[in-house]
Order: C-alpha cells, then structure tokens, then sequence
C-alpha cells in the first residue's frame, strides 16, 4: 500500500492546541503529514514573534509523541498568490491532499488540481494566535492553550520576553 501523505499549512505563532488537535484529525487519514510554516521569513514582531527555527522546534517536540510521521518545513512568504502552490510544492515534500480552512488557501490549492479537505476547527475562538500572543503580552494564562513542549521551546528561546517587548511601543500618546 502506498504512503499517503498530506499537507497543513499555518503560521504556527505559535504553535498550539487548536494545531494539535487539526493534526491529531488529520492523523486519522494521512501516514504522514507535512506541516508547512507559512510567513517564515517572518520574526521579532508582534503578529509574528518566532524565528522559522523555533515554530519548527515547536511542531517537532509538541508532535513527536504521535503515531505520525511529521516534517516541518518552513515556506516563506511569496506575495505572488498565482505561483503560491508551486512555490510551495518546490519547498515540500511530494503530498496527496491539503488541509486548510482558508478560503484563499483552499482556491488556490484546487485551482493547482489539489484535493483539500477541510476540518472543522477545535474552539477557535480560545484556540488562536492571536489570542495567546494577546496573553503573553498581558501576563495572563497562555500556557493552558499550547502543548506542553511549546511551554518549554519559548522558555528556552525567551520568547515570552522578546513578545512582551516587540508589543511595546516607544510612542508616549499609546
């Protein structure tokens, strides 16, 4: 029986239990699964805080423990939405179907002749970026909202730190 091997793209800003519980459905399909880092030229920011190499570390260490062979590969932005499918096969290995909510995301994979499936999200409206970078900066309880292993990568980068001062401003009428 051949591999089946499927796509998943995000930001991953970071990584967190929205994610995990899209690849652990995901799971249920695919032998493999590639998880593309999308915006990975991107760090030091408040929408995007971390490097390429820490989201990879994230993914890695919050996915190792399942029954799924996983690679992270990082995709940087391209701002060409006519080529992004292409760009993003160059950087990936070979994959059968693609899993995304997005609509542009969704478009564009099925006008490449790609098979998406979408899923439904996980609590999405406590499991986003968004709102666990929000609860970085304000001190709140971010940790509940991101596996145990993201917990330990942003320690271990100081990520928490370099959030709360990228989200600062040097302006005094904020």
């Amino acid at each position: 029986m051949a591999t089946s091997r499927g796509f998943y793209i995000g930001r991953f800003q970071p990584y967190h239990e929205g994610h995990q519980a899209m690849v652990e459905r995901i799971a249920r399909d695919v032998d493999e699964l590639v998880l593309g880092i999308g915006s990975a030229d991107q760090s030091h920011t408040p929408h995007d805080p971390f490097t390429a190499g820490e989201r990879v570390m994230m993914i890695t260490k919050a996915t190792q423990e399942m029954d799924l062979l996983t690679y992270a590969v990082p995709i940087e932005d391209l701002n060409r939405n006519a080529v992004w499918v292409s760009h993003v096969q160059s950087m990936s290995p070979n994959f059968d179907v693609a899993y995304s909510n997005n609509p542009l995301v969704i478009r564009l994979f099925e006008e490449a002749g790609i098979e998406v499936r979408q899923s439904e999200m996980y609590r999405r409206d406590e499991f986003q970026g968004t709102e666990v970078r929000q609860r970085i900066i304000d001190g709140g309880d971010w940790q509940s909202l991101v596996p145990d292993p993201v917990v330990d990568v942003l320690e271990e980068c100081d990520g928490v730190a370099r959030l709360r001062q990228v989200a600062d401003s040097d302006d005094p009428e904020e």
